[in-house]
């Protein structure tokens, strides 16, 4: 098989034409006019086909794809004095972040007030600027709640013996807390745009904050190979215009996050926050022909291309498209699909199969293959070929050999769970915030 792969002088053309499209002029290259699977002219070969193909699926005949090597160097990028908790946490909530956030609450705080100057006059006698020693102490405090539960705000500066917190009064008078997060902000509402507006952004109101963390999360550490992409769910039930209904999830009500995250660890690496069916996604150098949810795992793992990552995905991402464009940036991909996928090769879904058989098919370096254990399982991968490992299985007395693609999947898809669980006893979401 011919190399179908970018050089990183050509993959950074592409990515850098289509970041430039929106400060070009109209008449200049734009994303469409990039063709993100066509092969450098070399040996005669022909091109790799794009978007709507129709090429030949054939037997694999153990014929695997070509692996790029993995040139990253995973782990933390920044130099850290002491291993002490502070410490780690400092790299992500950094001066510079509370700084935004003071001269954000503070010029809110005075908006409110001189917009309502009669009726809060006792809210105005008892508010002062803050600063980031005390928003530090704040911060602090709201992160306790999240391992000291109780049933209201009020009852941390509990004054019974049996029911107190001391460590609460004694950092912070619970008046100053309540009026801190009252007029806690993450940026100017004079400047939001109106919802008619183009330019109007429904995440405004948090949009600096999103933008400091995130960059964060993606400087201070490089994943390992194996990366997934998958949903999260914050528990929110009141009222917002992009709340999401998911009953897999155990909130089943409230904010959808798109996260990118190493499989070993379940470090959140990048993460996008759903706003909307409609709103805008056109990452660089994206074709068009992947879909809404090949473009959400585009935009997550772009920055990652030409290093030879691994990316787990499940049926929702899982397109044909999806992994040859993916592919051809030295970052391949493996994920179930649904077996009405677009292109997907219908001979694999006809008729049943008995528990344990396997059927696959390739076509250049994907490979579709269906799996019949309690229920057919169908695959795609630019990852593995059609090879099996025995697994044992409970009331089984012989192990039962199942395709490799499969047994890697299971072990590299939960990135994005694990995730959820690290933080799961932590939880400090109210409806305030």
């Amino acid at each position: 098989m011919s190399s179908r792969f970018y050089s990183p002088e050509e993959a950074y053309e592409i990515l850098a034409a289509s970041e430039s499209d929106a400060l070009a002029d109209s008449d200049t290259l734009t994303a469409s006019d990039i063709e993100p699977l066509s092969e450098p002219s070399s040996d005669g070969d022909p091109p790799p086909s794009t978007g709507r193909h129709e090429s030949i699926w054939v037997p694999p005949n153990m014929a695997a794809p070509e692996i790029p090597p993995f040139l990253a160097t995973p782990g933390i990028t920044v130099r850290v004095e002491d291993c002490e908790p502070v410490s780690f946490f400092n790299l992500f909530m950094s001066d510079d972040v509370f700084e935004m956030v003071v001269e954000q609450t503070n010029l809110f705080a005075n908006q409110y007030l001189d917009a309502h100057p009669d009726s809060h006059r006792h809210r105005r006698n008892k508010w002062h600027p803050t600063d980031v020693i005390e928003l530090k102490k704040i911060w602090a405090l709201t992160l306790v709640m999240g391992i000291v539960k109780k049933p209201s705000i009020q009852s941390y500066w509990h004054k019974n013996p049996i029911l107190a917190t001391p460590l609460f009064p004694r950092v912070m008078k619970r008046e100053r807390y309540e009026n801190l997060m009252r007029f806690l902000h993450f940026n100017d509402n004079a400047l939001c745009p109106p919802r008619n507006d183009p330019m109007h952004d429904r995440l405004y109101k948090i949009r600096p904050l999103i933008s400091l963390i995130s960059a964060k999360f993606t400087d201070n550490y490089v994943p390992d190979q194996n990366i997934s992409v998958d949903e999260s769910l914050m528990k929110f039930k009141g009222r917002l215009l992009f709340k999401q209904y998911i009953p897999s999830k155990r909130s089943r009500y409230g904010v959808k996050f798109y996260k990118l995250c190493e499989s070993t660890t379940g470090y959140t690496w990048a993460f996008r926050i759903y706003e909307g069916k409609d709103s805008h996604l056109d990452p660089p150098g994206c074709p068009d022909c992947i879909g809404t949810s090949g473009k959400i795992v585009w935009d997550l793992v772009y920055p990652l291309f030409n290093k030879g990552y691994h990316l787990w995905v499940d049926n929702y991402y899982t397109s044909i498209d999806l992994f040859k464009n993916l592919y051809c940036f030295e970052t391949l991909a493996c994920g179930t699909v649904r077996k009405n996928r677009r292109g997907f090769p219908q001979i694999l879904t006809a008729g049943k199969k008995s528990r344990g058989s396997s059927s696959s098919l390739r076509q250049e370096e994907v490979l579709a293959l269906r799996f019949t254990d309690k229920k057919d399982v169908y695959m795609l991968s630019t990852v593995h070929d059609e090879s099996t490992v025995p697994v044992p299985v409970r009331g089984m007395t012989e192990p039962l050999e199942k395709p490799k693609c499969i047994v890697d999947y299971s072990k590299f898809m939960g990135g994005v769970d694990l995730a959820d669980q690290c933080i799961q006893p932590y939880l400090v979401n109210r409806k305030a915030w």
